[in-house]
């Protein structure tokens, strides 16, 4: 690794956490000194086998049956490839080991990452770029569905290939749709729809207090930067500036208030605090406290790993606001990239190379119940995947309002205060209008500040989400 690049990950190996969190401050004294010394000595994997293979290092961030599954296609490439034997490694909170790894020269072969973090690796040199062994193989945009592929380029350089891919859809519970007088097979088109269905779906105690609620934006509640999505908004312009608080987020805002203003926030904090976790059989959708929730193309696993037996649901695109407006969501993906500096970039490239196939796709996506990005599937892969709407999930991805986090350098700080804006909305403790304004004037100069530095450094911005 050149120098200039080891320096450039260590600054920002130490200023990130902070601007990422959004915390100013720097990490705590006790934990930098930790970082220094995983950067002195990490340990390396053994080069080759005893037969003589290659021994390519790969740490991925599952565990439990989503870990299995990318063991299982491991051991997969591993049967039959001669030359080359990947060694896969599972641990948590991946994106900070790679990045310490990276700094300390010692990184492993295969990173898997996330999607939203690309453009801060890229910006950052921190992994290889992948065009040229793309074009030796073959494998290029034609080859993953449009909206996956792209969130692996940055400064029309591809650094990294999807792996799991998602996209949300509104899921609800028929057996509750048809005690309301819904039909369970009819799902809500729009907004209004929705917020109907919701009405009918909700039930309250004589004591004033909810048992069971139609919608909650706050379940699971892990996606609050995006509800203008579906009113016709964005999280910039594509360009130099943040649109937070637009006309089109404030309605959204707005709409969220509404549920706010007809429940209370103490009620429905209260209601909430009555839920299991998201991955237990006390899910509040699996209970049926709450009859439709927006989630990913994971939830079909979930489902049938904790609901009851007789659980009936059903999946498709969560409506919009705006009329003519339809297929809104949002895609996201597991990634997989050659950190800089890795030791056997063309070896790491094989098993790449390997889940740019359906046999290796499928092994994973289908361990996963998710849909594949790749373009080609098996000729049975949706008659016999475990998630029967799984096809919902794959045409979303192909609509024209399949959007993406903003790829940009701040998007997890950008996050987090979309996160707290949101909470003071649903508290009472603002007005949409006040809150929306402060998080625009306050992430535009964060903003500003990332544009100079890119600037500075040569680099414009992708457009579009």
């Amino acid at each position: 690794m050149e120098e200039k690049v080891r320096h450039s990950f260590i600054g920002w190996l130490f200023e990130s956490p902070a601007e990422n969190l959004g915390k100013g401050v720097l990490l705590p004294i006790a934990l930098l000194a930790g970082l220094v010394a995983v950067l002195v000595y990490t340990p390396s994997t053994p080069v080759t086998t005893k037969d003589g293979k290659t021994v390519v290092s790969y740490w991925e961030k599952w565990s439990g049956f989503e870990g299995d599954a990318i063991r299982h296609a491991v051991d997969a490439f591993n049967r039959k490839h001669d030359s080359v034997h990947v060694d896969l490694v599972l641990q948590g909170d991946i994106v900070e080991k790679v990045r310490i790894a990276t700094a300390g020269g010692d990184p492993p072969d295969l990173a898997g990452l996330y999607s939203f973090d690309v453009p801060v690796f890229a910006s950052q040199n921190a992994l290889m770029p992948l065009d040229d062994m793309l074009e030796e193989a073959g494998i290029g945009p034609d080859t993953y569905v449009h909206a996956y592929w792209r969130l692996g380029v940055y400064q029309d350089t591809v650094w990294t290939l999807p792996t799991t891919p998602s996209t949300w859809a509104l899921h609800w519970n028929k057996k509750l749709f048809r005690e309301a007088g819904l039909d369970p097979e009819r799902p809500p088109k729009t907004i209004q729809d929705l917020d109907e269905y919701a009405k009918k779906l909700t039930k309250i105690d004589k004591d004033g207090h909810l048992i069971q609620i139609g919608f909650l934006h706050t379940e699971p509640g892990w996606w609050k930067f995006s509800w203008g999505y579906w009113f016709g908004g964005r999280l910039w312009n594509g360009k130099d500036a943040l649109t937070a608080n637009s006309p089109e987020n404030l309605k959204a805002m707005e709409w969220v208030k509404s549920y706010v203003d007809k429940y209370g926030s103490k009620e429905l904090d209260r209601f909430k605090k009555t839920f299991g976790g998201f991955s237990s059989a006390d899910n509040a959708f699996f209970t049926g406290k709450v009859a439709m929730e927006i989630q990913g193309v994971w939830m079909g696993n979930f489902i049938k790993m904790y609901a009851p037996k007789d659980f009936e649901w059903g999946a498709a695109p969560f409506p919009a606001a705006v009329p003519g407006l339809r297929n809104v969501t949002v895609a996201e993906a597991d990634v997989i990239g050659i950190p800089q500096g890795a030791k056997h970039p063309k070896e790491a490239f094989e098993f790449i190379k390997f889940m740019a196939t359906p046999e290796g796709m499928e092994i994973l996506c289908r361990g996963h119940a998710k849909n594949s990005p790749l373009r080609n599937t098996s000729a049975d892969w949706y008659t016999t995947h475990p998630n029967p709407f799984v096809k919902v999930f794959t045409d979303l991805a192909e609509s024209e309002n399949c959007l993406r986090t903003p790829p940009i350098g701040i998007w997890r700080e950008y996050n987090v205060a979309w996160q707290r804006t949101f909470d003071d909305v649903w508290a009472g403790a603002k007005e949409p209008k006040q809150a929306l304004d402060e998080l625009q004037e306050t992430m535009q100069r964060r903003f500003a500040h990332e544009l100079t530095r890119a600037k500075a450094l040569g680099i414009e911005l992708e457009s579009g989400e």
